[in-house]
């Protein structure tokens, strides 16, 4: 099993054109372990979502990577640590803050920093509103989070004129889209192609306009 998972996030990588090497590779393989090990305990995935959890997690997580910018990214509602973990793991050169407000799922995320021994990491348990950052977070990113209203809203302390959200999204967003508050506008759409996985995937960049800096 652990040589068919190997050769799926290989190829899955590869698809992607990500540049992994075989440390890395390792190294997403042990996260990989440590989440089946833990998942029962701290209930971070369904149960259904282990058998595909190599494309539904992984590889969508590591399907963002071309698109991260900056060097200090906050991962919201990080959960199990995804993205945030996988993109750490490609790279060591940024530093990623990983924020929840669920102590178990820290916990787990804190475990996982210290057995991987990702010194670009930081756990933060907290509620999205209640974080604050005494570095500029060049850049947000969300996965299976809130609305982008909703997100805005939360992040609008640790926002800095330069900062971006990066939100991944199944369906294209027509309505969120529609209803981002005064002050932000949609930079950028792209349509995710994920090894393995046939549902939408759609990543959404937003950025605060200049009337809005």
């Amino acid at each position: 099993m652990t040589d068919l998972i190997r050769e799926e996030l290989q190829s899955g990588i590869s698809s992607l054109s990500l540049n992994c090497n075989e440390e890395m590779l390792s190294s997403l393989l042990a996260y990989i372990n440590i989440l089946k090990k833990w998942n029962s305990a701290y209930n971070l995935l369904g149960g259904s979502e282990l058998d595909s959890l190599v494309s539904r997690h992984i590889l969508d997580s590591l399907s963002i990577d071309p698109y991260l910018e900056g060097n200090l990214i906050a991962d919201i509602g990080a959960g199990a640590g995804l993205p945030g973990i996988p993109l750490a793991i490609l790279n060591p050169g940024k530093k990623f803050v990983l924020i929840d407000s669920n102590g178990k799922k820290t916990r787990f995320m804190f475990q996982a920093k210290i057995q991987l021994g990702l010194d670009n990491i930081a756990i933060e348990n907290s509620r999205i509103e209640h974080y604050q950052s005494i570095q500029q977070i060049d850049m947000v990113i969300c996965r299976a989070f809130s609305t982008l209203v909703d997100a805005l809203t939360m992040l609008q302390p640790i926002f800095s004129v330069e900062c971006k959200l990066l939100a991944m999204k199944g369906h294209f967003p027509d309505e969120e889209i529609a209803r981002l508050p005064d002050g932000f506008e949609l930079s950028k759409a792209i349509k995710l192609n994920v090894p393995g996985s046939k549902s939408q995937r759609h990543l959404i960049e937003v950025k605060r306009t200049r009337q809005g800096s």
